[in-house]
């Protein structure tokens, strides 16, 4: 492009001018801009339409997304979008669910279509927003034609998305434009709430009450002032559950020996965290006992071997299993 601008400017034209001034906005896109709000966590603005980030949570978040000028509400989480406070501030929600393993060609499109087609500007979320939602962002903008497919990385390096999620990144590495023929051409539903599968929202649920037993752990296992309802051996309960009732399941058991294995040793390790605080907590000494810290890191360690064998595995990888 740069080339045929000098070929315009060595023909004095002043169309030059103006072809030169538009491609060299769309091949120097500026950074993500941080959005320092923490209602909004991880907030960036990917392009000007579009702000990367994570879960809103409460009136206060939503307000502030309302604040931003934000019209739509778009979730790549696998967890239920908050609608019904969405509708309160006047947000619409739009529910396209993707895996941590990379983003398939036809949800890419589809959230390509979205960031160009629906009410903006847009607040693209996963839960933390530091891995699915950044690659999300940068492959719909980049699809979509809002965003150079050389900044699409970057997106996902200025929201510290982990080099752990391969498939993330290859999504983001191979993100490419969609024509505008191509999207107006394809019908895409944009649903408030997708229904997710069983194995999908149980891990989902997994993940949220392991994220509120880390909350606990950095805290020193003591109550949370801000969450005062919660308790770290109930969180350590429903961890348990839910890897029971998984194994239960009849999708589960088509799956490899190892996969099965690892959900026991968490739903062990779980238990192991939930009787431990339960004793400390009858008489909580200052210090809680090392078998507290030893059962949370089994589970961790559980959750993090299955990530990397089986969830984050990208998808080019999974199909030639």
């Amino acid at each position: 492009m740069r080339r045929i601008a000098r070929w315009f400017i060595g023909k004095g034209t002043v169309l030059a001018l103006v072809f030169a001034a538009r491609f060299s906005l769309a091949d120097d896109a500026p950074p993500p801009e941080e959005i320092d709000n923490p209602l909004l966590p991880n907030a960036y603005r990917v392009v000007e339409k579009v702000i990367s980030g994570g879960l809103p949570e409460g009136d206060e978040a939503f307000a502030a997304l309302k604040k931003l000028g934000i019209k739509t509400i778009i979730s790549v989480d696998g967890a239920k979008p908050d609608v019904a406070t969405a509708k309160k501030f006047g947000l619409r929600y739009v529910h396209l669910p993707h895996g941590y393993d990379g983003i398939p060609a036809e949800r890419g499109r589809a959230l390509a279509k979205g960031v160009r087609d629906l009410p903006g500007p847009i607040y693209l979320h996963c839960h933390h927003g530091k891995h699915r939602s950044p690659a999300a962002s940068a492959v719909a903008c980049v699809a979509a034609g809002l965003l150079p497919a050389d900044s699409a990385l970057g997106v996902l390096q200025a929201a510290g998305t982990s080099e752990n999620y391969r498939g993330l990144y290859q999504s983001a590495r191979e993100a490419r434009r969609v024509p505008d023929e191509t999207l107006d051409q394809l019908v895409v539903e944009f649903p408030e709430t997708a229904k997710i599968p069983a194995l999908a929202g149980a891990m989902v649920e997994i993940e949220h009450a392991f994220d509120n037993l880390k909350v606990f752990q950095a805290a020193g296992w003591k109550p949370l002032p801000k969450q005062p309802a919660l308790d770290p051996a109930h969180e350590a309960l429903l961890v348990k559950e839910h890897y029971h009732e998984l194994l239960r399941r009849p999708e589960v058991r088509r799956e490899p020996a190892s996969f099965q294995q690892i959900l026991r040793d968490g739903e062990k390790a779980a238990e192991s965290l939930e009787t431990a605080l339960r004793a400390w907590l009858k008489a909580p000494a200052a210090t809680p006992p090392e078998e507290i810290g030893r059962a949370f890191t089994e589970v961790d360690f559980s959750c993090a071997t299955c990530h990397r064998q089986f969830r984050d595995v990208p998808l080019g990888e999974k199909q030639k299993r």
